[in-house]
C-alpha cells in the first residue's frame, strides 16, 4: 500500500498504519494525476506492468468490504479496468454564466465516479504519464485511461461511499460510520 502525502504532512507518521512494513508513503503533488503517478513510481520494481493497482480516496471513508469485492470481481477479467460507481439520481441543471438555468440535462446514462479505480500498473502509469506530460488535468483515474481512448468498466457501488469534500460531509460521514458501527 502506498500513501501519498502533502507536502509537510506531520500525521501520518504518527499512525499506527506508518509503522506497518506493508504501508510506504510517497510525496504527493498538488494534482491527484500527480500524487497517484507518484505513488505508481513508488512501486516500480515491484510491481508489473500487468498487476493490478486499485487507486481509493482517503476522503472516501465510507467504502464497504463488499463494494470492494465487487469491483475486484467485475473488473478482474476485464481488459481495460474499471471503477465503482452510482447511476445519477437527481435533476442535473446546466448554469449560465448568469448563475440561472441554461437547461436541464438528461441523466439518462449519467453516473457518478467512486473510488476505488481498478487499472493495469502500466497502462495506469503510461495513462497519467500521458495527461501530466500533456498538461491535462484528470480528476480520477478513469479520465486518464479514457484519454488513451479505452473505456473503463462502471461497477454499481452503494451511494454512501461518499467523498468529504465540503464540511457538512463530514457530518454525513459520521453518521454512516456510526450506524455501521451499531449494527
Amino acid at each position: 500500500m502506498v500513501v501519498a502525502l502533502a507536502a509537510g504532512d506531520r500525521r501520518f507518521g504518527r499512525l499506527d498504519e506508518a509503522r506497518d512494513a506493508r504501508v510506504q508513503a510517497c510525496a504527493g503533488g498538488a494534482e491527484r494525476s500527480i500524487s497517484v503517478a507518484n505513488a505508481l513510481e513508488s512501486l516500480a520494481g515491484a510491481a508489473r506492468d500487468e498487476d493490478w493497482v486499485l487507486v481509493h480516496d482517503a476522503a472516501r471513508p465510507c467504502l464497504q468490504a463488499a463494494d470492494l469485492r465487487e469491483l475486484i470481481d467485475g473488473v478482474g477479467r476485464d481488459p481495460v479496468g474499471g471503477l465503482l460507481a452510482v447511476p445519477v439520481g437527481e435533476t442535473l441543471k446546466r448554469a449560465g454564466s448568469s448563475g440561472r438555468v441554461e437547461r436541464t440535462v438528461s441523466r439518462d446514462g449519467l453516473w457518478r465516479a467512486m473510488t476505488p479505480q481498478m487499472f493495469r500498473y502500466g497502462v495506469l502509469k503510461r495513462a497519467l504519464a500521458l495527461c501530466i506530460d500533456r498538461e491535462r488535468n484528470v480528476t480520477d483515474e478513469a479520465a486518464a485511461i479514457e484519454a488513451m481512448g479505452l473505456r473503463p468498466r462502471l461497477v454499481q457501488g452503494r451511494g454512501d461511499n461518499i467523498k468529504i469534500t465540503h464540511p457538512e460531509d463530514l457530518g454525513l460521514a459520521t453518521a454512516i460510520l456510526a450506524a455501521r458501527a451499531r449494527g
